[in-house]
This record gives structure tokens, C-alpha cells and sequence, in this order.
């Protein structure tokens, strides 16, 4: 299967490449002239990525991008609720490939905190997010089981964090793999970005897509919830 035997819906488009790095150098490119025409058009650009290893090489790229960081706020789609020296920790991640060299100019709006417990932590991410400028560019990835950010399947405040017009901008979450304990952004906020991407490799996620545009049980594949115009589709093997 290929990406071009994929049923988009209109207003959809796929992207097909070679090789994880040509993915990563074109994505890097795409996202770095959203984000100069964002500054150029109104001063400043908001970029949302989320975490994991998948993203690495294009955060590599985007660093080496010409633009002008100092104007621009980085944050996360979602985190895992361990400190950011964890190695499963996705601010960490960003601080290590991303927010590098010129890009360490970007400010940098962080999910966690060292709360109570992960409800507090998702309340005090909430009011924080509250500051998040309007999103630009939005990089998501997506999961075997179809999920995207921490929106997993199962999770117990899926249904509250799915709803199409919420105004709670993150919620705790419960992922089936370590670290359990996540935070993510909403389907509201992560769906008012102007520009919407998924980045994705991989037979089996291409699968995953595949079953996801089949049907239209959101809860039961949160992708879904994306799966709308003007959103971009990057795909290697």
C-alpha cells in the first residue's frame, strides 16, 4: 500500500517519500515557511510539534532553518508527566534537537509541571495554555492504535477531551505504555491551528490511516478527528 491507494477526503493531500530524511528535510522546509510568512504577516508565529522519537530528524532540520526564533513560541501538542531531565520526557527531546543553536531563541511554553498529581498538573497546563498565542503550524503524529497526541483510545477523559467545540485546552491522560501518566492538548485547541500536518512512517500506520478513513468513530480512532480539510498528510515507508 502506498499513500496515493489511500481514499482522502477533498482538502486532504497526501505527501509520499523515499526515506525518513527526505521526509524530515521537506517537512522542516514546509513548516519553516509557514512560520516566516506567520512572522512576516503579524510579527510572531506559534509552532505546536508533538514528541516521541519519530520527529527527531526533522526537529534537526528545523533547527537549522533561517528564521527569526526570537519571535517565535514553541510548545507541545502533548507530554509525559515525568521531569524534563526523564528520557521519556518530550521538552527534553526539544531541548535537545530542537531548541538548539539560533531556534534556542524560540520561547518555549511547557506542559509539565512538578504537581500533586497529573489532574493538577493538567489544571495548571490549561491556565498556562491560556497565553498560547494562535497556533500557525501544528505537527502531529499518530500511534498503531490511532492515536494522535495523547488522545488514546480507552482513556477515561477521551469523550471530554474529543469534543469538537470544548473550551478546556489540556486534560490528563492515561496512555497504555510507560509512562502511563500524559497530558494533551484538546481536540478543540490542536484543531483551531491554521495549518495541520501529519507526519507518519511506516506499513502499519499507513494501515491504521487506512481504517481510519473507513469509519467515523472518533472515540474509537481519535486521528479521525483530524482527518478534515486543510490538513497534510507526510508518509515514508
Amino acid at each position: 500500500m502506498a499513500i496515493s491507494d489511500l481514499k482522502l477526503p477533498q482538502g486532504v493531500s497526501g505527501h509520499a517519500f523515499k526515506s525518513p530524511v527526505l521526509l524530515a528535510e521537506s517537512l522542516a522546509l514546509n513548516v519553516a515557511k509557514h512560520l516566516g510568512d506567520a512572522i512576516e504577516a503579524q510579527g510572531t508565529a506559534t509552532l505546536v510539534v508533538s514528541g516521541g522519537r519519530s520527529p527527531v530528524a526533522f526537529f534537526q532540520h528545523l533547527a537549522k532553518q533561517p528564521l527569526d526564533w526570537s519571535n517565535v513560541v514553541v510548545s507541545l501538542a502533548d507530554e509525559r508527566w515525568v521531569p524534563v531531565e526523564h528520557a521519556d520526557s518530550n521538552a527534553g527531546l526539544l531541548k535537545k534537537y530542537l531548541l538548539q543553536g539560533p531556534a534556542a531563541k524560540a520561547q518555549f511554553l511547557s506542559l509539565y509541571s512538578a504537581s500533586a498529581n497529573l489532574e493538577q498538573a493538567a489544571d495548571h497546563a490549561d491556565r498556562l495554555l491560556s497565553e498560547l498565542p494562535v497556533i500557525d503550524v501544528l505537527v502531529l503524529g499518530m500511534g498503531d492504535d490511532g492515536h494522535t497526541a495523547s488522545l488514546f483510545p480507552g482513556s477515561p477523559n477521551l469523550a471530554e477531551a474529543l469534543q469538537a467545540d470544548g473550551s478546556r485546552r489540556c486534560y490528563p491522560m492515561l496512555a497504555p505504555t510507560v509512562p502511563r501518566q500524559r497530558l494533551t492538548m484538546s481536540r478543540a485547541l490542536l484543531a483551531s491551528a491554521k495549518h495541520k500536518i501529519l507526519s507518519i512512517s511506516g506499513q502499519s500506520k499507513l494501515t491504521t490511516l487506512d481504517e481510519a478513513l473507513a469509519g467515523d468513530d472518533v472515540a474509537a480512532l481519535p486521528i479521525r478527528a483530524f482527518l478534515q480539510p486543510t490538513l497534510e498528510i507526510y508518509w515514508c515507508p
